[in-house]
């Protein structure tokens, strides 16, 4: 069996004394005894720095060169962490406990002692040791994890009413240090008043368990009187009765969350580009006004939408990068112009809406609308170049008629979509009409939709004549809607929802299609070999398409037609329009034979290098000016000047609209070559148009 051994250090002056000890601790006992004997303070201090670590220290108080508790505070500094028990006569009982206060683990009386109990108090002294340094290993462990933690750890008793704090609850709050908490009520002070009923509700409602555990997010008051937000956690405990007897738990900054969740919520609901909030938050504040004004109608409020004009414009010749610094520049210039406590917001592209509050008339709104288009008179300076912009906008003011953000948001749109076509407004107050309008149009896009996939679209033709013989020398195909309800409809009914909606491309497509198909049927039929001309009307923006020239190449060589007898019309704005790759198609196919028409010539630039440039094979006269012939000097002086000019450009010239033998004796005595019109033949459909080449004439 192994015997432990216990390393005694004795420091006694007296002999005697020491030999006492020495024989208590010769005893036979469960552990052996190694005693080393010094005679002074001294000379332990020099036992001690040699290295030596005995198991327990017994020390005499009256030394030859110490007395009183200055023996003990040398010994114990020296060896810290070593059991010191103190040995002292009756008279030095006093001093002995206080030795025991300031760490000794015991004291005995020498005249007292006795083998055994000698024994048991220096077992008694090491397992006490163990345990105070394992606690004291526990306490720094747990400092330790609390100061890692980072958090303030708090304590509440209630039968004391006190509270504890640990001083990470001072460097929260900026408080000295040497300031401190010992109330709940301290900690509930500082709190947000948003934030302290429920916090209070948390801590005082009645636990349905011994020990309860809860946390709360709030905010808590700083010294330099900003708030902080913290995380609160605890536990709460309860006696047997239900009662509440003790809480504790911890309290941590949660500052950088929160900055981090701030930092996410802005970037959600604004916009990235130029810091303006976005269409998400824009219809959140929409939304407060509406519910505002609903309960209050006195309330108004209007919202103003508008888009800039030609910003495609910029994005496609300085590119986008020149594009986002223009809306950067604007974001900066309307944010100078609206009212405090109004709204700001970029919906998407080059959209901003503004929400204008408190109005009391729709005045308000304009001088809102005026201020924002006066600062685009103002140049702008993107990409080292000077520019100008301008907007269209549209105003909705709040009525009963609104449920939801969404039906403002819509009418103002409408609005601004009247004044972006408008020639002469730049702002547009919504009205019902508007949304009328805009509903029928969305009938009539849906309708027209159906109508290609039903095949209710048709081809009717009219004659184009010489004046000189009255002969039928081409057709112009001309698309017809055949409407379920309404009967046959002309474009100028639904060209524009065309337009719009991307389908006149295909519409124009089909259209050739037929026309090339019927003037070969009409060649085979009728005409025996003779030339007999198709005219078409084209947009230009069909020939952007990459193989549009080579498309219709196809066309024509399936149908079996001479390329020479079918005519693409286009307007002059189209010429105007063309793009490279447009001028590059068309001059292909004129080199295939195709012949190009500028029709309505006149109505807009009427410029000859445009002329020059397209290389039109015929000039269509518009039709206001016939129909202002003999009433206008100017319409008439137009017309001879369009004839002659294209005599000597060598072109063919063709007016549109004749409607009266006046019309049709003026246009003879210009030698204008060639007309169409009412007066010869409305367009029809291809069985009456066969007919009007049966006759070869047309007669009046």
């Amino acid at each position: 069996m192994n015997v432990e051994s216990i390393d005694v250090l004795l420091v006694e002056d007296n002999p005697q004394e020491a030999e006492i000890v020495r024989l208590y601790l010769a005893k036979r006992y469960s552990h052996q005894y190694s005693v080393h004997h010094v005679r002074s303070i001294g000379a332990a201090l020099t036992e001690l720095d040699t290295g030596r670590r005995p198991s327990v220290i017994l020390l005499d108080l009256h030394l030859p060169d110490t007395k009183g508790l200055d023996g003990y505070k040398h010994v114990s500094g020296a060896a810290p962490g070593v059991p010191v028990i103190i040995l002292t006569n009756c008279n030095e009982e006093r001093t002995a406990a206080s030795a025991v206060r300031a760490g000794a683990q015991d004291y005995l009386i020498k005249r007292e002692v006795n083998a055994a109990l000698l024994h048991r108090a220096i077992l008694y002294a090491m397992e006490r040791q163990r345990a105070e340094q394992a606690l004291i290993k526990v306490k720094e462990r747990y400092a330790l994890a609390v100061a890692g933690a980072n958090d303030c750890i708090w304590d509440w008793e209630a039968a004391s009413d006190s509270a504890y704090f640990s001083p990470r609850w001072n460097e929260l709050l900026g408080l000295p240090e040497t300031v401190t908490i010992d109330r709940l009520q301290d900690w509930f002070e500082r709190v947000h008043p948003e934030d302290i009923a429920e916090l209070r509700r948390i801590v005082s409602a009645k636990p349905s368990a011994e020990r309860q555990h809860f946390e709360h997010e709030h905010r808590l008051r700083h010294e330099s009187g900003d708030y902080i937000w913290v995380y609160a956690r605890g536990v709460i405990l309860t006696n047997a009765a239900g009662k509440k007897v003790r809480m504790a738990g911890s309290i941590s900054s949660i500052a950088k969350r929160k900055e981090t969740e701030n930092q996410l919520i802005h970037r959600a609901l604004h916009d990235a580009l130029t810091g303006l909030p976005n269409r998400v938050l824009f219809i959140d504040r929409l939304q407060q006004a509406l519910r505002r004004f609903k309960r209050n109608n006195q309330l108004r409020f209007a919202v103003l939408y508008f888009d800039l004009d030609r910003f495609k414009f910029v994005n496609d010749s300085l590119g986008h990068s020149a594009g986002d610094s223009l809306l950067v520049s604007i974001a900066r210039r309307l944010i100078s112009v609206i009212r405090p406590g109004d709204t700001i917001a970029r919906m998407g592209g080059d959209e901003f809406a503004v929400l204008v509050s408190d109005i009391t008339d729709e005045s308000d709104t304009a001088q809102v609308a005026e201020r924002i288009h006066n600062l685009f008179l103002q140049e702008f300076s993107i990409a080292g170049r000077g520019m100008y912009t301008s907007a269209s906008i549209g105003i909705a003011v709040a009525t009963e008629q609104y449920d939801t953000p969404e039906e403002v948001l819509r009418d103002a749109d409408l609005a601004m979509y009247r004044a972006k076509r408008s020639e002469t407004e730049n702002t547009v107050i919504f009205d019902p009409t508007m949304h009328q309008a805009a509903v029928s149009r969305l009938n009539l896009e849906t309708e027209l939709r159906r109508a290609m996939a039903r095949g209710e679209f048709v081809v009717y033709y009219q004659p184009i004549v010489t004046l000189n013989e009255r002969r039928i020398v081409a057709f112009e195909a001309l698309l017809r809607w055949v409407h379920p309800e309404r009967g046959l409809l002309a474009p100028d009914s639904f060209l524009n929802v065309i337009e719009d909606t991307g389908m006149l491309a295909t519409l124009s497509w089909w259209v050739i299609e037929q026309a090339c198909r019927q003037a070969q049927e009409w060649r085979k039929v009728f005409v025996n070999g003779s030339p007999l001309g198709m005219s078409v009307n084209v947009s230009a923006s069909m020939f952007r398409a990459e193989n549009a020239a080579q498309r219709l190449k196809k066309i024509v060589m399936d149908s079996a037609i001479a390329p020479q007898d079918l005519s693409l019309e286009l307007t002059e704005r189209d010429c105007m329009d063309h793009e490279e790759a447009t001028h590059s198609a068309l001059a292909e196919l004129r080199r295939f034979g195709v012949k190009i028409h500028m029709d309505d010539f006149g109505t807009g630039y009427s410029s000859l290098s445009y002329l020059q440039r397209c290389s039109y094979d015929t000039l269509k006269i518009d039709r206001s000016f016939v129909h202002n012939m003999g009433i206008e000097d100017d319409s008439t002086a137009i017309i001879k000047t369009i004839v002659g000019l294209g005599r000597m450009l060598n072109m063919n010239v063709v007016a549109e609209g004749v409607e009266s033998q006046s019309q049709f004796d003026a246009l003879v005595s210009m030698d204008c070559p060639e007309a169409q019109g009412f007066w010869f033949s409305k367009p029809v459909p291809p069985n009456e148009a066969g007919e009007l080449i049966r006759q070869s004439r047309v007669e009046h």
